[in-house]
């Protein structure tokens, strides 16, 4: 039962970021983009290495 309700929150959740971000959110600009894809990867390599440490210790 208690899976089930978190299955729900989730649900729930994703639903409201879906319905809210249409209705709110404003496209990037290409700056925007250029900045995030510079970032981006170098954020996702940081974490999987955090992660292989933390899977470590």
């Amino acid at each position: 039962m208690t899976l089930l309700i978190i299955l729900g929150c989730v649900f729930l959740a994703v639903f409201l970021m879906v319905v809210l971000g249409e209705r709110y959110a404003k496209p990037m600009t290409e700056e925007q983009q250029s900045k995030y894809s510079k970032i981006l990867p170098i954020l996702v390599f940081v974490l999987i290495g955090a992660a292989i440490i933390k899977a470590f210790i």
